[in-house]
């Protein structure tokens, strides 16, 4: 294929966009592959869109290898199958809802679970019609509250989409599999180095759920990993449980007047000025924090509970709120504490909460829920607020002074920290994510009615995995993977023209040889961009060859005279020097070779 630079319909830009972040996002405006439309939306033009095609052709590829079937959903969705399954409540204001004329309500579907369940359930009414697995490349839709870094975070993206239907759990597990290593042929064409992560599954559901992150230190997710193997997205991060203490012996908690100890580094202050420890200073590991929280429920209400978590950490809403998705989370407000007069803003301790105590005052107030960090385990003794102004009790037993409802991963993660499986410290990277696999199991099933007659002839629900791909956002990984500072640099296998053939001068010869060059590399099927603008400067045109990217450039320049054209190698700078008459056929294996 030969596009000519004076036909193609390309601006490049010299300056960026004052809204790009990213080194990608930057380079793809600039270079004419995208445009953005509105905030979180973005056109595709010519050459980005040849990319996007490339990568929905290696993605269709290496689906149907593992057996998949490609479907087309409408993006346009009825509300009742998400009603049926909770997820027009739980995506919140995640999602993009709207009435048609007849006042029915509609959204712009954020993946189409419902839709393809409802579509086997459909056609398919025994187990001898499973396993089966069936896949999509779809525009999707979420209203990000926040839509940045172009391609990476926007508010209509484009996802390949698979489900897997078995009639039990041993052909759920085989599916799932068989998607996983799909995903790691498909990543590996790609280019992309990849980290497999444990994930939490929010409002998607199911039992399992695993993350295909592309480490880069501009990702918007972070995670963590051991030299022993444990990785894990920051938000599905388990903490290492220390072993239970046998408490037979400690003395019994004792209140003790700590004025103005308002904060961790202040009662820790003052602990060691009134109370200090013949073995060591206290610190705020020492110490028991309780922090209030609100929850905002998909369904509209408000919870307030309290984290209890050792003093020398802080709470990582982000990770509280992914482990909690749907549900949002906030620090509770000054006013919100103040509503519940057992809770003494600086001093809280765990006996008027949780399990640990009934309403107080007399009042018939229900107790607030208490959480507990894992790491705060039977037997260990801690410092933590009396309830009472001025005060906290110190040598408060967990197990024996008091409860919990329950523990919560909402502690901040460090580098260093153990990993829980034992295989050594934390490291703590940058990611994006690429993919995400889910054994959603019976969820959507069940919810839709989605049954087959099994080999005895009864009714059996079927198993659900769900498997998604960032297709649009692979754009942008790759580029952020192998761009450099003069501009984009795209592998052979998906960048929009293989080479970039330059005529440069005002010599007609150059043209004359440039123009028989370009034929010889369309005849033997190589993607050719040809820059024959005649009123272009040379400096131009090499600036322009480097922005946008391609794997090889051929100039047919000034060395012409010499009986000379030069090949360049974008990604290696390499240039070397050859006769024209046999630069097409080193073009040629060059390509070929990759």
């Amino acid at each position: 294929m030969l596009m000519r630079m004076s036909s193609l319909f390309l601006r490049t830009l010299r300056e960026d966009p004052a809204d790009a972040e990213l080194p990608s996002h930057r380079l793809l405006v600039r270079a004419g592959y995208i445009r953005r439309a509105a905030p979180g939306m973005y056109s595709w033009l010519p050459l980005g869109l040849r990319v996007l095609s490339k990568i929905e052709q290696i993605v269709r590829e290496e689906m149907t290898a593992a057996g998949a079937q490609e479907v087309h959903f409408p993006a346009l969705l009825p509300r009742e199958p998400y009603e049926a399954t909770g997820r027009w409540t739980d995506y919140g204001p995640n999602i993009f809802r709207l009435k048609d004329r007849r006042e029915n309500d509609y959204l712009l579907a954020p993946t189409h679970e419902e839709l393809f369940t409802l579509l086997v359930k459909d056609l398919y009414s025994s187990y001898k019609d499973l396993p089966l697995t069936l896949f999509q490349i779809q525009t999707k839709y979420r209203d990000e509250a926040r839509p940045r870094a172009g391609l990476l975070r926007g508010r209509e993206f484009i996802m390949k989409d698979a489900y897997s239907f078995d009639i039990d759990d041993a052909g759920l597990e085989r599916s799932y599999q068989v998607q996983r290593d799909a995903y790691e042929r498909i990543f590996t064409r790609l280019g992309l180095e990849y980290v497999i992560v444990a994930a939490t599954s929010g409002a998607m559901g199911g039992s399992l759920s695993e993350e295909f992150l592309f480490p880069t230190l501009s990702g918007e997710d972070t995670f963590v990993r051991s030299p022993g193997g444990y990785a894990a997205n920051i938000e599905a991060a388990q903490s290492a449980v220390p072993e239970p203490i046998d408490s037979t012996g400690l003395p019994p908690a004792e209140v003790r007047d700590t004025p103005d100890s308002t904060t961790i580094e202040a009662l820790v202050d003052r602990a060691n000025e009134l109370f200090p420890r013949p073995d060591r200073p206290w610190s705020a590991a020492d110490t028991l924090k309780n922090v209030v929280l609100a929850l905002h429920h998909a369904d509209g209400s408000e919870e307030l509970v309290v984290v209890g978590l050792p003093g020398d950490r802080d709470v990582d809403l982000d990770r509280l709120a992914g482990a909690l998705e749907p549900t949002t989370v906030a620090a509770a407000t000054d006013e919100q504490i103040t509503a519940r007069p057992e809770l003494v803003k600086g001093y809280i301790g765990p006996a008027v909460v949780g399990p640990n105590t009934a309403a107080g005052d007399g009042e018939d107030r229900t107790a607030l829920r208490y959480l507990l960090d894992p790491r705060v385990v039977p037997g260990t003794s801690w410092v933590t607020g009396a309830d009472r102004d001025g005060q906290h009790v110190f040598g408060l037993v967990a197990g024996r002074d008091f409860t919990a409802d329950g523990t919560i991963e909402a502690a901040e993660v460090r580098a260093g920290d153990p990993a829980p499986d034992g295989s050594g410290p934390l490291e703590l990277a940058r990611g994006i994510e690429m993919g995400h696999v889910f054994a959603l199991g019976r969820k959507y099933a069940e919810a839709l009615g989605l049954t087959v007659l099994d080999e005895n002839g009864k009714t059996a629900t079927v198993t659900m995995g769900s498997y998604g791909i960032g297709v649009s956002r692979a754009v942008a990984a790759v580029a952020e993977n192998t761009l450099d500072a003069k501009g984009l640099a795209w592998p052979v296998n998906l960048a929009p023209y293989q080479v970039h053939l330059l005529a440069t001068g005002k010599d007609p010869a150059v043209f004359a040889t440039a123009e028989q060059i370009a034929g010889e590399l369309d005849a033997a099927g190589i993607e050719v961009l040809y820059d024959d603008r005649k009123k272009v400067s040379a400096g131009v045109k090499f600036a322009d060859a480097e922005l946008l990217g391609m794997p090889y450039a051929l100039v047919v320049g000034r060395s012409l005279a010499d009986g000379l054209v030069e090949i360049r190698h974008r990604a290696t700078a390499e240039r070397e020097e050859i006769a024209p008459g046999v630069a097409a056929a080193r073009v040629i294996d060059l390509v070929q070779a990759g």
